[in-house]
């Protein structure tokens, strides 16, 4: 029986692997950010803070309605045609939105069914958001790394840090940062980490009451397991090897554990408040970058009620 290697074999030892990872990823960065916005110009529209609320910034004039209170009216403009109307404001309480997006060995992964590796589509995510947020009137800032910005040119400030930020390359989990009351964050990883250390670093970063929406991207493949014959797994972060025999029998175990370790990271966020989103990488990256900016529109717009 052929065997089947699921994973590409260990070559070379891991720091020199993942440093040429790291530059390999470099070196791609200005084409996702090209990419990122292209998917930000989708959903750019979709989240805005412009509505009526307290604030120093004329926003529009509009009819007073029946049985409002006239205190609100604007004289000199009602007097041009004797209707009644009333001076609105532009609500501007923004808030700051942190990303993360795993960059971690194991998210370089990409089968024939996918269309960009994981951690391509992390990215691509992370920065077509903060662009579409940032154009809605918030702050965007890498967990951990920078500061909030709310730079026009939010993409580039973002691909510059990362680049710099080489020592994120080997963190499969986000920092320890707890989010204020009032921020929210996205964190973006295949999640694929023991469950209770995805816990402890999701409760560390909403300890103060901050929102999060999780998006776990998978490939395909990961979540099928379409394999036959003897197959040998590799992990790309330890080089550890695992030989599962025959690989149709394994599968049917695997599926069963990939799909409860995903429910309950699922129900995590549940109980904490927070969204969950399934990206698969065989999907166009506008579908999920179009729901992430509706829920953080609609998370906003609950907490400003």
């Amino acid at each position: 029986m052929v065997k089947t290697t699921v994973l590409t074999p260990r070559q070379r030892s891991p720091s020199a692997r993942d440093s040429e990872q790291g530059i390999a990823l470099s070196h791609r960065l200005p084409r996702l950010a090209l990419e990122a916005r292209r998917v930000s110009a989708f959903v750019n529209g979709v989240h805005g803070r412009r509505k009526a609320g307290p604030g120093e910034t004329f926003w529009q004039y509009r009819m007073l309605t029946p049985g409002e209170a006239s205190s609100g009216i604007d004289w000199r403009r009602s007097a041009r045609d004797s209707k009644l109307y009333v001076r609105e404001r532009e609500w501007e309480a923004s808030h700051t939105i942190w990303m993360w997006a795993d960059r971690s060995a194991s998210m370089g992964f990409a089968s024939s069914l996918a269309q960009a590796p994981k951690v391509d589509r992390a990215l691509v995510l992370a920065l077509a958001l903060a662009d579409a947020l940032v154009d809605g009137g918030e702050r965007v800032g890498l967990l951990g790394l920078t500061r909030p910005l709310a730079s026009r040119r939010i993409i580039e400030r973002l691909v510059e840090h990362l680049a710099r930020d080489v020592a994120g390359m080997d963190a499969d989990l986000p920092p320890a940062r707890a989010i204020g009351r009032l921020d929210e964050a996205v964190l973006i990883s295949d999640w694929l980490t023991p469950l209770d250390k995805v816990l402890a670093a999701l409760g560390s970063i909403g300890v103060q009451g901050g929102r999060g929406h999780l998006v776990m991207i998978i490939d395909p493949v990961e979540e099928s397991f379409p394999f036959a014959g003897q197959a040998e797994l590799l992990d790309l972060e330890s080089d550890l090897r695992l030989d599962v025999g025959d690989a149709n029998a394994w599968g049917k175990d695997y599926r069963v554990r990939i799909a409860a370790h995903r429910d309950a990271i699922a129900g995590a966020c549940r109980k904490l408040g927070w969204t969950f989103t399934l990206h698969h990488t065989d999907r166009n990256a506008s579908e999920t970058a179009l729901r992430l900016a509706g829920l953080i529109s609609s998370s906003r717009d609950m907490r400003a009620a």
